[in-house]
Order: structure tokens, then sequence, then C-alpha cells
């Protein structure tokens, strides 16, 4: 029987290999495994507490809160402030980002920003939600307050990402840009144990991600992709099959291990797309580049977009490396 390794064993082992190694950034992933499983708790039981359902309020995306989110949003915070281990914070949820004022955590090197519960307008109808996290090295001077710069980096600064799928089982998937590893909870022993060591994605895949309730908003070339999937060829093996659940992580994770493309592109009526910059695509984009796939806005690396605000919206293609090079193509020949 081969041995259970927890993810704070995993962590620790391999502590030497974050950049700038002290301990602190192992210190702020032990804590959101410790916040997400306070989520967990909650998500299991929405069906019998009264945590399901929306909220009065909105987000700053104009969005309607649902109960969850917000109680998402305050683990996550809470882990991550009283933790210490970070001088800031942005969550999808609010407005402005936060900056912690106490001594320790002036003293830190990293912010955190996350999507505390992606795909909560799923949360009603019992599908698999997630969090998405992304850290960043600051740019301001320890001892001072975190300011905007720190939280408008581009991805590919990025010093760890993941995220957490509440799901059949409960995984958390993280990278340090040392590869990627996926850890499942095991309720037994409450304890997040490695499952998906180095994780990789298939160059190709057979599978495509989109709401293609919107395809007729979309440029030519995400048509003309979306057509060619359909199209029947022994060779690639199409036609493939689509595959939405319309919760962004479960879609990631599906196409991850199993290889596929997500497409979330811009439309007529919104031309950047839905999805976040810095608390979605990002992380994600980090997360796949390091499985061996890509991330693009269909004309370039997701991670080189300089962001100009917290909540800017971008174009995402990601998935398997083939796929989605194709879809560049395709597109760049339309605008050509």
């Amino acid at each position: 029987m081969s041995s259970i390794v927890t993810l704070s064993e995993f962590i620790m082992e391999r502590q030497a290999d974050f950049p700038y190694a002290s301990g602190d950034l192992s210190r702020l992933l032990a804590d959101i495994g410790i916040a997400s499983k306070i989520v967990n708790h909650k998500v299991n039981k929405a069906g019998l507490q009264d945590i399901l359902g929306a909220m009065e309020s909105t987000n700053v995306q104009g969005e309607t809160q649902m109960k969850l989110d917000v109680f998402a949003d305050n683990a996550l915070l809470n882990a991550v402030r009283w933790g210490g281990q970070v001088c800031g914070a942005a969550s999808e949820e609010n407005e402005k980002y936060f900056t912690f004022e106490s001594e320790i955590c002036k003293k830190s090197k990293y912010v955190i920003l996350f999507d505390p519960l992606d795909g909560s307008s799923n949360i009603d109808v019992n599908v698999s939600i997630g969090t998405i996290f992304s850290v960043f090295r600051r740019k301001s001077s320890v001892g001072d307050l975190a300011n905007v710069n720190d939280f408008l980096q581009k991805g590919s600064e990025q010093v760890a990402a993941g995220y957490v799928i509440y799901g059949s089982s409960t995984m958390l998937v993280y990278t340090t840009g040392h590869g990627v590893n996926g850890f499942t909870l095991e309720p037994s022993i409450g304890e997040f144990c490695l499952s998906h060591e180095n994780m990789r994605i298939p160059e190709d895949g057979t599978i495509y991600s989109i709401n293609e309730g919107n395809l007729m908003s979309c440029s030519p070339g995400v048509q003309a992709y979306v057509n060619w999937c359909k199209q029947t060829d022994k060779k690639t093996q199409r036609p493939y099959s689509a595959r939405y659940i319309g919760s962004l992580v479960a879609d990631f994770h599906r196409n991850l291990i199993k290889g596929g493309i997500y497409m979330y592109p811009g439309t007529v009526k919104s031309q950047e797309g839905k999805l976040r910059l810095q608390y979605e695509s990002n992380p994600l984009a980090f997360i796949v580049e390091q499985a061996g796939g890509k991330a693009s806005d269909g004309k370039g690396r997701i991670m080189d977009i300089q962001p100009s605000s917290l909540h800017q919206r971008a174009p995402l293609f990601i998935g398997s490396k083939n796929m989605v090079e194709l879809v560049e193509r395709l597109i760049a020949e339309e605008n050509n």
C-alpha cells in the first residue's frame, strides 16, 4: 500500500521550489487549504441549511450575490488576513481591494486575488462549483500598506495559483511554477491528500466547451472553429463532443484531465467577454501552461496582458495546446 501524502506535507517538501523560499508561501497555501475546507463543509450542507438562494445585494459586476458567495468570500478573507502571509487581498465580489494593517501583514511579501465561489449561479441546482486564487509578490515596499499596483500585475508575474472544485469529491489543484499537482479531500481524516501528481493536459482533445447559445454573436473565426469541431474526420476523431457545464472551474478541470478547450469569447454585446482577467483567466492560464497547455485571448497569451483595472475582463480560449492554436489561426485569418 502506497503511503498517503497530505497537502501540508507536500507543501513543506516542495518549499525549496518556491520563489524566495522562506516559508511564507507555504503557510499561505496551507491557509487557503483550511479556508476551502470550511467552504466545502457549507457547500455540502447547502440543501439542509438556510444558505441557498440569492441575497438582496449585488457584487461589483452587477450580479446578484448568492448567500454562499458571501460566505466563501468572508471565509477566504478571514483566513488570509489572520494568517498574516499577505499584505492585501482582492476579491471578485468586492469593488475595492483590501489592505491589512497589522504589522505582520505589512511585512509580508505577497498579495492574493480570488474568485471565492466560481459558478455560484449553479449552487441551487447542485452543480459543481469552485474557488480560484492567484498569488503575486508585492510591488510596494515591505512594511508599507499594499497599493493598487500590487494587484495590477501581468499573469506572468504570478508566483502561485490554484483552484478548488467542490464536486462529487473535493479537489485542490495548484502550481507554484514547478508543475501542477492535485489533492483530493479525504473526509474521514479531513485532509487533502495527493491524488494527481504532475498533472499534464493532452496536446489534443476531443471536447469543446462553449455556450453555443451565443455563437451567432461571436466572431466569424470562433464560429468557424466550432463548425470545424462538428465536422467528421477520422484522423482527428471528429466530430468532437460538446460539453458545457457553465461553471468555469468544472469545465476547466474536466478538460485539464481529459484534454479539450474551453472558450468564452467576446460577443457583439460583450466584446471583452465576461470572465475576469485577474480572478479567473490568469490563475487558470498559469495552471494550464504549467500542465503543457495554452491560454489565449484569441490573439495572444493571456498572461502577457497588462491589466488596467481590478475587474478587467478578457476573452478566454484555454486548454489543449493544439486546439487553442487552431482557434488563434482561424481568428487571425478572419482579421486578415
